[in-house]
C-alpha cells in the first residue's frame, strides 16, 4: 500500500507511481530498480520499501556500484541525467552476451543533455526499451517543505571569490530548472515575483523561473501553453530576514535542531541504566507524534508528553506522579501491545529533556537578551535605549560559548543597522574571536550592513502588529516571513517591493482580489478547485522556524496552502560556518550535502 498522500511527499510519489510504476502495471513480473544517490534519497523520503514491493520492485541497487547480474529481470533505472550516472547505465549492457538484465527502462529526472543521449544511444540502444524524462529535481523534505539539490548553492550564490566568474549565473540557471520541476509536480504556473533589495539575486531568479516556467509549459506533454493558475511563487534573499537565522529558537524542532547533535534527522540517545544502549531514532512525518509537537514551544511539550504516557499506563494503572525514564522501560515489559507508541514517546521525552538541559544550563539566560536585540523592547514593551548595554552581560559570561556570542553580537549589529569599524574591531578583540571573526564580517556579502553606512540604509519590512497574540516571554520574536506569507494571502504586498515578473491572474494582482479567509462566490470558486497555493522560495538557507510558519498559516488561512523552500536548511551554527568560507578560495570550502 502507498503512503497516506500527503502534501509534497504524497505528490511527489504519486507522480513517480504515474510516470514511472505505472508503464508496468499489466506486467506481473518482478524488477529491479536501480539507483543513484540523489534518486536514493528522493524515494526514501517519500515512499518505504513495502510501497516499492508493492509496485513489484524486488530489488533496489545502487547504480554506481558494482553488481551481481539477473540477466533474467528487467531493470528500472531512475537516475539524474549526469556522467557517472550514465556511465553506470552504459557499463550494464556493454555487451549483449554479459548484459546484467534483460532490459533497461530510462527514467531521468531532469532534462538529458544531447551529449549523454547521445552517447546512450551509441552504446547500448537495443537493451533500452523506454527513455524517459519525468522532471523530478527537489526533495520533498516535509510535507509542506522543499529543497533543492544544489549543495554548494550558498558559498556559489554569495560568495566574492566568484564575483567575476559565471558560477552565480550557472547556479541561479541550475536552481530555476529545479523550481520549476516542483511547480510541474504540483501541476502549478504560478505568478512569480520577488523581493527588490540591493542586491538583484531574487530578481535575477525570479526572470529564470518564469522564462522556464513559460518554456516548460510550452513544451509539455500536452503540447498547450497552461494558464497561469491561482498561486503565487514568491522569491527572497537571505538578507531578507538575518535577525530568525540566529535567534535561539524555543520551538521543539529548531531547538532541538539547533541544540542537539542531529545527523541527518538522527537523533542518538542512551537507554536508562548503567549499561544503557545507544539507539537511534529518525525524525520523520510517519512519527505522528513528532508531526503533533514538533511545532509547539518546548514548555507544552515537556507537559504534553507524560500526558500522553500517563494515559497509556492508567490503563494499567503502572504509574502514578512523575514518569521517569526508567519507569516507562519496565512499563514497555509490562505492556508490550503499547511498546511501539510508548518508545516513541521515550524518544521524543529524551529530545525534550536534553533540550531543556541545555536551556537551563546556559540558554535561557541569552534568550532574553536576544529578544530584546531583535525586537528592539523588553518583555514589558519598553523600547531597548542602549543595546550594547543589553548586550555585554552575555559578552562578559565566560560559560557562554564563542559561537553563543558571535550570535548576540550579530543580533546586536542587526538591531543597529550596523555599527562602527572601531566598535567592531572592539567587539572581536575583547570576546577573543579574531579566528571567527569573517562570521560577523563577511555578512556584507549578503548585503547585510556591519559597518554602518548611511548610503546603505536597511529597509526593514513593515510588522504586523501582534501584541495581541498570546507569547511565551522568551519567544516573542515572529519570523519576518510570517508577515510577508500573510500579506500576500490578503493581497497587502506592495507591488513596488514585491514586483511581478509574470502576468499574473487578477486573484492576485489586486483587481478582484479575494481574501484567502473568505470563500470565493460563483465561478471563481470553481477556478481555484480546492485552494490555491502561496509557494515561497529563500535563496541561501530557511530556518525551522520560518518552516514552521508555513505551516501555521496554511492552518489559519484555510483555503491557501503555504509551500517553503531553500537550497537547504538552515540551523544557526551551519549558517555561522558558511558565512564564514565565503571569502575562502573554492577549493578549501568542505560543502555539507543535505
Amino acid at each position: 500500500m502507498a503512503p497516506p498522500v500527503r502534501g509534497l511527499k504524497g505528490a511527489v510519489w504519486q507522480k513517480l507511481k504515474s510516470a514511472v510504476f505505472d508503464d508496468f502495471r499489466k506486467e506481473e513480473e518482478w524488477k529491479v530498480m536501480l539507483l543513484d544517490d540523489y534518486t536514493t534519497k528522493l524515494l526514501s523520503l517519500c515512499c518505504k520499501m513495502t510501497d516499492l514491493l508493492a509496485e513489484g520492485i524486488t530489488v533496489v541497487e545502487n547504480v554506481y556500484k558494482n553488481r551481481e547480474p539477473v540477466p533474467h529481470m528487467k531493470a528500472i533505472y531512475l537516475i539524474t541525467p549526469t556522467k557517472k550516472s550514465v556511465d553506470g547505465l552504459i557499463d550494464d549492457f556493454i555487451t549483449k552476451s554479459c548484459s546484467r538484465y534483460k532490459a533497461a527502462y530510462v527514467y531521468f529526472t531532469d532534462f538529458c543533455p544531447d551529449s549523454l543521449f547521445n552517447k546512450i544511444k551509441s552504446s547500448c540502444a537495443k537493451s533500452i526499451k523506454k527513455c524517459k524524462e519525468i522532471n523530478i529535481s527537489f526533495f520533498p523534505y516535509e510535507s509542506q517543505v522543499f529543497i533543492l539539490n544544489v549543495p554548494d548553492a550558498f558559498y556559489r550564490c554569495y560568495s566574492p571569490t566568484l564575483e567575476k566568474t559565471k558560477e552565480k549565473d550557472a547556479v541561479m540557471q541550475v536552481m530555476a530548472e529545479q523550481i520549476v520541476t516542483l511547480c510541474a509536480t504540483l501541476d502549478e504556473n504560478p505568478g512569480v515575483r520577488y523581493k527588490s533589495g540591493p542586491s538583484d539575486r531574487a530578481s535575477k531568479l525570479a526572470q529564470l523561473v518564469e522564462k522556464n516556467l513559460e518554456n516548460y509549459y510550452r513544451t509539455d506533454e500536452k503540447s498547450q501553453i497552461k494558464a497561469k493558475t491561482h498561486s503565487q511563487l514568491i522569491i527572497i534573499d537571505r538578507a531578507f530576514d538575518p535577525v530568525s537565522t540566529v535567534l535561539h529558537e524555543l520551538t521543539f524542532q529548531a531547538m532541538a535542531y539547533d541544540l542537539l547533535p542531529i545527523e541527518n534527522d538522527t537523533y542518538k540517545y542512551k537507554t536508562e541504566g548503567s549499561a544503557g544502549k545507544e539507539k537511534e531514532a529518525i525524525l520523520e512525518e510517519d512519527d505522528d507524534l513528532w508531526v503533533k509537537m514538533r511545532h509547539k514551544h518546548i514548555a507544552d511539550v515537556i507537559e504534553e508528553i507524560p500526558k500522553l504516557l500517563k494515559e497509556i499506563s492508567s490503563k494499567k494503572k503502572e504509574a502514578e506522579g512523575k514518569l521517569s525514564l526508567s519507569a516507562l522501560s519496565q512499563l514497555m515489559k509490562r505492556m508490550p501491545q503499547y511498546r511501539k507508541e510508548i518508545s516513541k514517546q521515550v524518544v521524543h521525552l529524551n529530545i525534550a529533556e536534553d533540550c531543556m538541559s541545555k536551556f537551563k544550563s546556559n540558554i535561557e539566560r541569552l534568550c532574553k537578551t536576544e529578544q530584546d536585540l531583535a525586537l528592539g523592547t523588553d518583555a514589558e514593551g519598553q523600547k531597548v535605549k542602549d543595546s550594547m548595554r543589553v548586550l555585554l552581560p552575555v559578552l562578559l559570561n565566560k560559560s557562554h560559548e564563542s559561537y553563543d556570542k558571535i550570535r548576540a553580537i550579530l543580533l546586536y549589529i542587526f538591531s543597529t543597522n550596523g555599527t562602527t569599524q572601531e566598535n567592531l574591531e572592539k567587539l572581536i578583540q575583547n570576546v577573543h574571536i579574531e579566528s571567527d571573526s569573517d562570521m560577523i564580517r563577511n555578512w556584507k556579502y549578503l548585503d547585510v550592513p556591519v559597518i554602518s553606512s548611511f548610503a546603505v540604509q536597511q529597509h526593514k519590512y513593515p510588522r504586523r502588529d501582534r501584541s495581541s497574540e498570546e507569547t511565551f516571554q522568551l519567544s516573542r520574536w515572529t519570523p519576518v516571513i510570517k508577515d510577508v506569507m500573510e500579506d500576500a494571502i490578503e493581497n497587502k504586498l506592495d507591488s513596488k517591493d514585491w514586483p511581478y515578473s509574470s502576468r499574473c491572474p487578477p486573484t492576485w494582482n489586486g483587481s478582484g482580489a479575494v481574501s484567502a479567509r473568505q470563500k470565493p462566490k460563483g465561478s471563481s470558486r470553481e477556478e481555484r478547485k480546492s485552494s490555491a497555493r502561496l509557494i515561497i522560495f529563500v535563496i541561501g538557507g530557511v530556518t525551522y522556524s520560518e518552516m514552521r510558519c508555513a505551516y501555521e498559516v496554511s492552518e489559519a488561512y484555510k483555503s491557501c496552502e503555504v509551500v517553503i523552500g531553500s537550497t537547504h536548511i538552515l540551523t544557526p551554527k551551519r549558517l555561522l560556518d558558511e558565512v564564514k568560507s565565503l571569502t575562502k578560495p573554492k577549493d578549501m570550502v568542505s560543502i555539507k550535502d543535505e
